[in-house]
């Protein structure tokens, strides 16, 4: 009997210490699919659909992911899905734990327990999918908890007379115009502005919980959306009375698969004005300028066609790679001159739109102007950085579309006298034409600068193919398996006074392993 008890405890020994190291390699394995997650925005379907067409990371125990561009953070939510993560895999050890125990003297059956445990380490990727559908409900109900509070806020502060609010939704040019926005309207009020691109139900509600004081008179929010519906359930939370579209074209495609789709998306917005709301449209645009032509509701037009009759715009432009300068004209005032650090003539049509939002509540032409002379550069759009060798780096990071490549390679192009360098991994999300609009990235990238580097062997096949159609010298172009690679490679090419153009910098989700 004594030699069965220690044999047993033996067995419990080694079954309970190879189940505890298999749980702390899981529990310190969680880290990188919690991430991704986090960047599917806590879909599980959207999260199954990247761990589809990234099957390198099926089976991972060892992080991949750099998190160095879009980092993991540890938010109330990535918490509660981590504890669920844990418990779950505590669950799935015991119960393995326990079954094995009832063979403790099955030889067959501790190597097969062995072998369970070590697949489960494996597939962590699935595991956080699971825990993320455990909490689904749950996440949902505290979500609605925290839209109610927020919407119920703007509501007072709307009743009182104590706020105005104002939506910007775009394809781009919407994050731009937001922070442009803001600086011009501290010129005559107290503005709250949604951060960074909080731009979703929940990074909407946290910033009206937490911070939208009482004092703030004017509150910008930038509305986001991946598919139909979902710009009119944040238009909805913030309640604007005025709403403006920056642009419509082909971004997020894969999702909207049409651009008729995207524009009845971001129609949205202007749908949940009220009758006396103001709606402010991009004339210069196509798909923006259909929209505008059939408003019943008071509309300012903006843009820098003439021939579409703006109601507010620019002229006498001047851009360079310093800046640019151009007159503003508005109704009923004389022009007034504007001077600004920002690159490109799209950087205007931001500027357009943010003024056309001043003047809406009653800004004069001045004012206006001396808050376009202190609007700063956006952070990765476009961004003017002077390198410590002296060598001029335009970060343009957070750029994914064609309207936007093609104005940062007009930027690019205004460089006299320098040696001009791209790093990109081109454009994704742009659906069925994604191929096709990289080709003629790579078309235009070859007439304008002297060295290209791309990011991503695979994924710039169709970029490789524009720049040899065009004969661009295959000696100066260059493949680098990251953007900190690529960046090595450039500092190999240029010196004091070239220029460097960092045109998007994908996700972690799209390494390329």
């Amino acid at each position: 009997m004594k030699i069965d008890a220690v044999i047993g405890l033996a067995y419990a020994a080694y079954y309970g210490g190879l189940a505890y190291g298999c749980y702390q390699v899981i529990k310190a394995n969680a880290k990188d699919p919690i991430h991704m997650m986090q960047l599917e925005g806590y879909k599980p379907k959207d999260y199954l659909a990247w761990l589809k067409d990234h099957k390198e990371f099926h089976f991972s125990l060892k992080n991949k992911s750099s998190q160095s561009k879009t980092p993991l953070v540890w938010t109330d939510r990535a918490l509660r899905l981590f504890t669920t993560h844990c418990r779950l895999n505590a669950g799935l050890v015991i119960f393995f734990l326990g079954l094995s125990m009832l063979f403790y003297d099955s030889t067959p059956w501790l190597v097969a327990y062995a072998l369970i445990l070590g697949a489960l380490a494996h597939l962590q990727f699935y595991v956080v999918a699971l825990s993320a559908k455990i909490n689904w409900q749950r996440e949902v109900n505290i979500n609605q908890g925290y839209y109610d509070t927020a919407k119920e806020k703007i509501r007072e502060g709307q009743e009182k007379g104590q706020l105005k609010v104002v939506g910007i939704t775009g394809s781009f040019g919407k994050t731009s115009t937001k922070f442009m926005a803001s600086t011009i309207l501290e010129e005559a009020f107290k503005v709250q502005a949604t951060p960074s691109s909080f731009n979703t139900p929940m990074g909407l509600s946290k910033v009206i919980n937490n911070d939208l004081t009482e004092d703030k008179e004017v509150f910008v929010a930038e509305l986001g959306a991946k598919e139909p519906g979902e710009i009119k359930e944040v238009a909805d939370l913030v309640q604007p009375s005025f709403g403006v579209i920056t642009a419509i074209g082909p971004t997020h495609m894969h999702l909207f698969k049409t651009l008729e789709n995207i524009q009845k998306t971001k129609y949205e917005l202007i749908d949940a004005l009220p009758e006396d709301g103001l709606a402010i449209f991009n004339v210069d645009n196509s798909y923006v300028r259909e929209l505008a032509d059939r408003e019943k509701r008071k509309t300012i037009r903006y843009g820098m066609d003439l021939n579409y009759k703006p109601d507010v715009y620019a002229d006498e432009i001047e851009v360079t790679d310093k800046g640019s300068r151009f007159r503003l004209h508005l109704p009923g005032e004389k022009g007034v001159a504007c001077t600004t650090v920002l690159l490109g003539k799209h950087n205007i049509s931001n500027l357009l739109a943010a003024a056309s939002i001043a003047y809406a509540l009653g800004m004069k032409g001045k004012a206006i102007a001396q808050g376009i002379g202190k609007v700063e550069p956006v952070e990765h759009r476009l961004q003017l950085i002077k390198g410590p060798t002296g060598v001029n780096v335009i970060d343009d990071a957070f750029n994914s579309n064609p309207v936007g490549a093609r104005a940062a390679l007009d930027v690019l192009e205004s460089f006299k006298n320098a040696s001009k360098i791209i790093i990109t991994p081109g454009m994704v999300e742009l659906g069925d034409i994604e191929e096709e609009e990289n080709e003629k990235l790579g078309r235009e990238v070859a007439k304008v600068v002297d060295y290209c580097i791309l990011v991503g062997e695979k994924r710039t096949q169709p970029i490789q193919r524009g720049l040899k159609a065009e004969g661009f010298p295959e000696d100066r172009l260059f493949i680098a398996p990251s953007l900190d690679e690529a960046t090595k490679i450039s500092a190999h090419l240029t010196k004091a006074g070239d220029v460097v153009l960092i045109e998007n910098d994908l996700p972690d989700s799209y390494n390329e392993i």
